[in-house]
């Protein structure tokens, strides 16, 4: 079987070409292997995404670091792409960073943000934040950097700044992250084309793009985002926002109709479901490893 580089080399790998790398976002290994599936090289674990699927709570800082570590592992073991893993806050103090690098490490992932807020965090695009002193971010991220076995895992710095304290703090927060070791800046929330033109010009290292769907930030095009320099484009929630009415459809029309006969052919079919978790690969495997005919799964 042929091997793959690991998933962080094939990150860094990604983020030397031109151009910008689209990373849709999921919150399971189901939508993650529909990711793989499209064609995409890179795939996003969202906070907010989890929280919602693993605690029906609202992103307000709930989980815990291994359960945020778990869901990406699965996510990097279902889809085979190289995974950018929401971590909150690193979960704690320098110490506490440290662990959690090498857990999302041993997870399997290519790479984490980190965010300069205090406890209790939210969402990046909800109100009621609060943040860090500078120098108590840097110290996280030069141990997140010290922290890490493979050099290639990358350490991207999130700033909640801009919605707190102005761009021109966001910005000058960024830079000093940048200068304790961060391998991206991540800019949350931009409000305006000017502010977006603006931050990848701000740093020497690679840019994060954080498309919500909030509305607070501009909707932009890949090709635009490359022509401003960003490198990596997240996209949290859209797949679960775009699941949302169809399981409210099918909700409804059994609640309503008693029946889901007549909504049928508008939804995934059994073997679609089946093929897009890996069935092939594992009526290949069952051929390959000589498991009689009679015992292997098949439609």
């Amino acid at each position: 079987m042929e091997r793959k580089p690991r998933a962080t080399t094939r990150m860094r790998e990604l983020m030397a070409r031109p151009g910008v790398i689209v990373a849709p976002g999921v919150a399971d290994a189901l939508n993650a292997c529909l990711v793989a599936s499209e064609g995409f090289e890179a795939v996003y674990m969202t906070g907010g995404g989890t929280s919602a699927v693993r605690l029906g709570m609202p992103d307000v800082g709930l989980l815990t670091m291994p359960e945020m570590v778990d869901n990406a592992g699965r996510i990097a073991d279902a889809s085979g792409l190289p995974v950018i893993a929401d971590a909150d806050t690193g979960y704690g103090n320098p110490l506490n960073v440290r662990r959690t690098v090498n857990a999302y490490e041993k997870a399997g992932v290519a790479g984490i943000h980190l965010e300069d807020q205090e406890l209790p965090k939210r969402c990046g695009h909800l109100s009621g934040k609060t943040l860090v002193p500078v120098e108590e971010m840097c110290n996280k991220i030069r141990a997140a950097c010290d922290s890490r076995l493979d050099d290639d895992f990358m350490i991207i710095a999130r700033t909640d700044a801009l919605s707190v304290e102005g761009f021109d703090a966001a910005i000058a927060r960024g830079r000093a992250y940048e200068a304790a070791g961060a391998d991206m800046i991540f800019v949350e929330s931009p409000l305006s084309m000017e502010q977006l033109e603006a931050i990848p010009k701000a740093f020497g290292v690679g840019t994060l793009f954080n498309m919500a769907s909030s509305g607070k930030t501009p909707f932009l095009h890949r090709d635009e985002l490359a022509r401003l320099g960003f490198k990596l484009a997240i996209y949290p929630n859209f797949a679960i926002l775009s699941a949302i009415p169809a399981v409210r459809r099918f909700l409804r029309a059994l609640r309503d109709e008693g029946t889901v006969g007549h909504i049928v052919k508008d939804m995934a079919s059994f073997t679609d479901w089946f093929d897009a978790v890996g069935m092939d690969r594992v009526k290949a495997f069952e051929e390959k490893y000589g498991l009689p005919e009679e015992k292997r799964a098949r439609y």
